[in-house]
């Protein structure tokens, strides 16, 4: 077990820098840091480790159950080795099948990409999963089988005793506990009201999970700072932040666009003026001129309007128009957010009195405070000189 451990880590520290020369590219761009391959990586590392497990329970079942049956007819004993000999080289000649089926589906599939690996790399590694996987359930079977004829030899009692036996073994062997005998040997002489010092080495399940949290380690200070493959915490809450701020725009922008003739607010910055007077030197200047003068269509600047002055008025008339006055609707056009800028932006030029203005049409619009523009603007003029 401890060599296959050894076998595992050595894998998994030198998989970065192999598969790293011979792909030809960066380590940045090595696969063995997806998080995917990780995870299969893990799982077979778990399904390796469960395979020693097991093993280890079925051999140990086996030998209970043959010692019971050294008794028995010696070419009953020699047949049940050889079946068990053939499960083994069974699952022996199945990994090599199962590699070779992989690698016949490999050179039909085209280079698409799995979970960001080739399908060379993504079916291998399925493969050796379902190997696995296979393992342990023949495994599992083969002990279902010794444990079914332990009962039937020796009944519920005789099985029940195997497994505490068995159990037993296994949590020694995770614990290298040391005989009773050995203690004089391990004796440090330091004893405390009866209790004694023992030198015993640290069990293998805690030595294994500190070689697992040192290549953990490891492969941690690889990828965030040598090869550089992910973001430390600073990197990643600014990736973060700037993640929100593309939502957040991408928010106000499908939010603004929500605007109708209802909701609608008079725009002020600078940038939306700006975007309306652009919108409406293209689209709006022929009829109503340059600086909202009024040619065809009625004079913008003045206090006088055919269908109200109001931004909620403006709006609505850009959006639906007034076909019957030679008005078109916009709203197939323009996005919701446009219209509002040159509603705010037609408001902006009231009272600029341009010169050459066509003659007020329509009725007087006066705003919520009871005055015009035109007389505030005046009086403006007025308090100023």
């Amino acid at each position: 077990m401890r060599k296959a451990v050894a076998a595992l880590a050595a894998f998994l520290l030198t998989a970065p820098f192999v598969m790293a020369k011979g792909g030809g590219h960066p380590p940045t761009e090595s696969s063995v840091y997806n998080p995917f391959v990780v995870t299969m990586i893990i799982i077979m590392a778990v399904l390796l480790l469960a395979i020693g497990l097991l093993a280890n329970v079925v051999i140990g079942a086996a030998g209970y159950y043959y010692k019971k049956q050294k008794d028995a007819e010696q070419q009953t004993g020699a047949g049940a080795g050889i079946k068990v000999l053939s499960i083994i080289a069974l699952l022996l000649m199945a990994a090599p099948s199962f590699a070779q089926a992989d690698a016949t589906v490999a050179t039909v599939q085209t280079a698409d990409s799995y979970s960001g690996l080739s399908a060379t790399t993504y079916y291998f590694m399925v493969g050796v999963i379902g190997v696995e996987l296979l393992v342990v359930l023949v495994l599992l079977y083969q002990l279902r089988v010794f444990l079914a004829k332990t009962k039937l030899k020796e009944g519920a009692a005789g099985a029940k005793e195997f497994k505490l036996k068995t159990g037993i073994s296994v949590w020694r062997k995770l614990n290298d506990f040391k005989p009773i005998e050995q203690e004089a040997d391990l004796d440090l002489g330091h004893d405390y009201d009866g209790i004694r010092e023992l030198d015993n080495r640290l069990p293998p399940w805690w030595l294994y999970g500190f070689y697992l949290s040192i290549l953990a380690a490891g492969i941690y200070i690889w990828r965030y700072h040598i090869a550089q493959t992910a973001p430390l915490s600073k990197e990643e809450y600014q990736i973060a932040m700037n993640e929100a701020e593309v939502q957040k725009a991408a928010y106000l922008k499908k939010s603004a666009n929500n605007v109708d003739e209802n909701t609608i607010k008079k725009l002020t910055a600078a940038a939306d003026l700006e975007a309306g007077q652009k919108v409406f030197s293209q689209n709006c200047a022929a009829c109503h001129g340059k600086v909202g003068e009024g040619i065809v269509g009625p004079n913008l600047t003045d206090d006088y309007w055919l269908h109200g002055g109001g931004i909620k008025d403006v709006f609505k008339t850009i959006k639906y128009g007034w076909p019957e006055k030679g008005m078109r609707s916009w709203k197939d056009d323009l996005s919701p957010m446009q219209i509002a800028q040159v509603a705010s932006y037609i408001k902006s030029i009231h009272g600029s009195n341009p010169p050459n203005g066509k003659p007020k049409q329509g009725d007087l619009f006066q705003e919520e405070g009871g005055t015009t523009d035109s007389v505030s603007n005046k009086v403006a003029e007025v308090s100023k000189n």
